[in-house]
Formats: structure tokens, sequence, C-alpha cells
């Protein structure tokens, strides 16, 4: 779909982790600047869109929030379909959802390509003073091919720098072809979105906090 001001985009992330490790309201944060102190557990799937400029293109984000619940995994698995971008995210307070992280990771490498762009998210850094994970376990993992990031939704602490890290990524491995356009156009083809591959070097500013 062409636009007066050029191409649009559109890439679907996904954002994964452990019930209860702040996924929500990290993308109510992002997507609204907006944080829930009674936010109950995600039932199945849902998601919201954010614009941001990316070298004077529009690029919509499309988050997706998919639930922890081991419940809901046959449910999940789908919503990977199309997915460009991941933020990983564990609880920095509870150290069993960062063991969590390579199942996720493992799952994230079943259904996505491996050249999707990958975050590393140690949410809740609000709660230093029961902190179980330590910043160091964070970039160690995160040295398997991730970017890593501390957030936290509570005070809004690296959230917008989190999501903007990755779309940038995201357009970079597109425009460079690292990323195969094909398998999320078609996923996302009911959008009408065009996207060309030949621009390169991009810039990035955030339009939408």
């Amino acid at each position: 779909m062409e636009e007066a001001g050029g191409e649009e985009y559109l890439f679907k992330i996904v954002v994964i982790g452990d019930s209860a490790v702040g996924k929500s309201n990290l993308l109510s944060r992002f997507a609204r600047d907006e944080f829930d102190h009674n936010s109950k557990a995600t039932i199945g799937v849902e998601f919201q869109t954010q614009v941001v400029e990316l070298d004077g293109k529009e690029v919509k984000a499309q988050v997706w929030d998919t639930a922890g619940q081991e419940r809901f995994r046959a449910v999940t698995s789908a919503y990977y379909r199309g997915a460009v971008g991941a933020l990983v995210v564990y609880d920095i307070s509870r150290k069993i959802t960062f063991e969590s992280v390579k199942r996720w990771l493992d799952e994230l490498n079943t259904h996505c390509d491996t050249a999707v762009a990958r975050m590393l998210v140690g949410n809740k850094c609000d709660l230093e003073n029961i902190r179980e994970v330590s910043v160091d376990e964070g970039k160690s993992l995160a040295e398997e091919g991730l970017f890593f990031i501390e957030t936290s939704a509570l005070d809004s602490t690296n959230v917008n720098k989190a999501f903007e890290i990755v779309i940038r990524e995201i357009y970079e491995k597109v425009s460079r072809k690292i990323l195969n356009s094909d398998s999320y156009k078609a996923e996302l083809s009911v959008n009408r979105v065009s996207v060309d591959l030949s621009k390169q070097n991009s810039t990035f500013s955030c339009c939408s906090r």
C-alpha cells in the first residue's frame, strides 16, 4: 500500500516468556504509555499496533502478547507464524522465569526464521532489592545471539528503547535481505502491506511515545 510519504511497513513482533513476568504491561506501556497495577493473566493472545518512523517511512509494529501459561501453548504457537521480531521476557526477581528463557528460545526457533530479531528482556528492574538474576547473567545468556536490556514497565525504564532496537534491527535485516520477506508478507497480505527490500542504510526515529 503506497502512501504520500512512501511505502508502509508492518512488522509482527511477539512478546514471550513465563506468566506474570510483565509482558502485558510492557506492551501497554509501549503502545499506550499505561501501566495496570491489577493486570491479570492474558487469555490466549492479544496485540497492539504502534506506529514509528524509520528513514521517513511509516512502520507499524504489530506487537503480540502471547500467553505464557502452559495450558495455552497450543493456542499461542500458531501466532509465531509471520513474526519477524521477538522479545523474550523474564522477571529479574524470579530466577525460575530466567531459567525458562532457553525453553522459550527453543520454541521460537521451532516456529520462526532463525534471522528473527531477538531481544532478551529482564523486566521489573525496579525490584532491585529482591533481584534474583544479575545483569551479568542476562548479558551472558544474550551472548548467544540476542540483544539484551533490562526494563521496568512500572516506571517506563528502557521500554521504548527495547522495542525500538528490535524494530530497527528488523528493518535493517529486511533491507539487507537477511530476513525472508515472503514468509511474513504472505501472513500479513490481508493488510495490503508493500515491502520494498531495496532500501538500505536506514536511520531511525520514534515518532510515537
